[in-house]
C-alpha cells in the first residue's frame, strides 16, 4: 500500500490525516504500545500454544441488518405520514375521509411498493455477501511459532500467509451514524499485504476509544511476542453481554432510560429501535454467528502443526533493538506519540525511508 505523504508502504508512528479521518499506525514493525492488553470484544476465537485464531463477532453483523432495516421502516413511515396528513388535510376542506388518499396511496400504488423492494434488494445483496464470508471464509490465523499470519482467500485461491513483522496496523478516528446515534468513530484497521500483487486485505474493527483499540492491537501483539500466558482475561467474562447482543441492547436500553426523560426516551430510543427491528437484529447476527465456519484447508492445517523448538521463528534484530528502545522511552514516561513525536491533531511529516 503505497502513500504519496511517505512515498513508501507505511511503518510504526507514521500518522495520516484522509477525508477527515485519522489514522495512526502501531505496525509494522509490532512495537511495544505502552498500552495495557485486553479484548473486549471476543475476537479470539481459538489460543493456543500454537496459533491464535481472529475472527468478527456479532457487533458489525448486527449493525449491518438493523441500518438497512431502520432505513426503509423509515421511508414506509413517512409515506404513511404523508398520506395520513394530507387525508386530513382533505376532511378539514371538503369533509372527506381522512383515510381515503392514504388507502388511494398505498394499496394500488405498484411504484411506492416497488421502490421498497428495491430499498430491501440493495440492502439484502451486501448482507448476504457479509453472511456469505462470515460462514465461508475460517478465521485470520495468528501462529506465533512460524511469526506469520495466514488469511485463506476465495475458493481457488491460494491461501495469504503474510509475515508478522510486515503486518500493518493502525487506530484510526472519525465520525460515523450508529444505530444509536451520530458519534466519534475509533478502530483498529489490521492490513495483511500481498507482496505479489501488493493488494492489502484489512480488517476492521470498530472500538469505543482509541486507548480501546490500542489494547485490542497489544493483545494481539503480547500473544505473538510472548504467547498465551500474556493474554488477558476478556473485559466482559459473560458472551452475553458482547455488543451486538440481546443483552447489550437491553443493558443500553436501561442506561438510556435513566439518563433521560420519557418523552426523549419515547422517541429517541423505543421508537427509533422498534422501527428497526428492536432485538431481531440481535438474535439474527447471534443465529449467523453460531453457524458451522468454512474450515482450513488442508496445507494450513499442516502449516498450524507445532513446531520443534529449535525451528521456531525468531523475531528479528531490528524489531528487536527498536522494541528496546521503545521500552526504554515509555519507562521514562514518555507514550508511544511522545516517542514518535506525532499527534493525532498535530500531524508531523516524517522524512525517514522504510
Amino acid at each position: 500500500m503505497g502513500d504519496s505523504k511517505y512515498n513508501r508502504l507505511p511503518h510504526a508512528g507514521d500518522f495520516e490525516n484522509k477525508n477527515g479521518t485519522e489514522a495512526f499506525y502501531l505496525s509494522p514493525k509490532p512495537l511495544p504500545t505502552g498500552a495495557t492488553p485486553f479484548t473486549g470484544l471476543r475476537m479470539h476465537r481459538e489460543v493456543n500454544e500454537v496459533f491464535l485464531d481472529f475472527a468478527q463477532g456479532v457487533k458489525g453483523l448486527e449493525f449491518a441488518v438493523r441500518a438497512p432495516v431502520g432505513s426503509i421502516m423509515f421511508m414506509v413511515m413517512l409515506f404513511f405520514i404523508t398520506g395520513l396528513g394530507l387525508g386530513v388535510h382533505d376532511y378539514i376542506e371538503h369533509g372527506d375521509s381522512p383515510f381515503e388518499i392514504l388507502l388511494t396511496l398505498v394499496l394500488p400504488n405498484y411504484y411506492f411498493w416497488g421502490f421498497i423492494t428495491i430499498l430491501m434488494v440493495l440492502a439484502g445483496v451486501p448482507l448476504y455477501k457479509s453472511i456469505h464470508q462470515i460462514t465461508s471464509q475460517p478465521p485470520v490465523r495468528f501462529n506465533r511459532q512460524r511469526r506469520e499470519v495466514v488469511y485463506v482467500r476465495e475458493k481457488g485461491q491460494p491461501p495469504l500467509i503474510v509475515p508478522w513483522e510486515e503486518v500493518i496496523a493502525c487506530v484510526t478516528a472519525g465520525t460515523v451514524i450508529t444505530q444509536y446515534a451520530v458519534m466519534s468513530s475509533y478502530s483498529l484497521m489490521i492490513g495483511l499485504r500481498d507482496s505479489n500483487s501488493g493488494e492489502v486485505m484489512w480488517m476492521t474493527l470498530s472500538t469505543g476509544h482509541p486507548s480501546l483499540a490500542v489494547s485490542e492491537w497489544e493483545a494481539l501483539r503480547v500473544y505473538m511476542e510472548q504467547g498465551p500466558d500474556a493474554l488477558p482475561t476478556p473485559l466482559l467474562i459473560d458472551e452475553e453481554f458482547q455488543e451486538g447482543t440481546v443483552a447489550y441492547f437491553h443493558m443500553c436500553r436501561g442506561v438510556y432510560r435513566e439518563m433521560h426523560s420519557w418523552p426523549v426516551y419515547a422517541v429517541g430510543f423505543l421508537t427509533i429501535q422498534f422501527c428497526s427491528g428492536w432485538t431481531l437484529p440481535c438474535r439474527f447476527a447471534q443465529w449467523i454467528n453460531t453457524r458451522p465456519k468454512a474450515a482450513f484447508p488442508e496445507s494450513i492445517r499442516e502449516w498450524s502443526k507445532p513446531l520443534p523448538a529449535e525451528q521456531h521463528a525468531q523475531p528479528s534484530a531490528a524489531l528487536v533493538q527498536e522494541s528496546a528502545e521503545v521500552n526504554l522511552a515509555l519507562s521514562q514516561g514518555q507514550s508511544l506519540m511522545d516517542y514518535y513525536k506525532v499527534k493525532f491533531s498535530e500531524p508531523q511529516n516524517t522524512t525517514d525511508a522504510h
